[in-house]
């Protein structure tokens, strides 16, 4: 299975996942059992992000980095800051 398909499995069966939370709030479920699939559902997420973010490491970072180009290479090292200060936000 190649990287996307990988996350798309992923996001696909998080989607099936958030489906089931909706279904639980619509059957007024107890509120504790909700509470604990909706983390579940954030540590899926979470799981997505840091692969595509790994992913973004080895692909474009590394590339800007190698890059003569300096503009280049200061934008991806800001981009990842700006991902690192919004992740502390949530």
């Amino acid at each position: 299975m190649s990287h996307n398909e990988d996350v798309l499995h992923r996001l696909k069966t998080i989607e099936g996942h958030l489906r089931g939370v909706i279904r639980m709030v619509e059957a007024d479920a107890y509120c504790i059992d909700v509470i604990r699939q909706i983390q579940a559902i954030q540590a899926a997420l979470n799981k997505v992000s840091t692969q595509i973010l790994e992913d973004h490491l080895r692909s474009c970072v590394t590339t800007a980095i190698r890059s003569a180009d300096e503009k280049e290479r200061e934008r991806v090292l800001r981009e990842i800051a700006e991902v690192f200060e919004m992740s502390t936000k949530v």
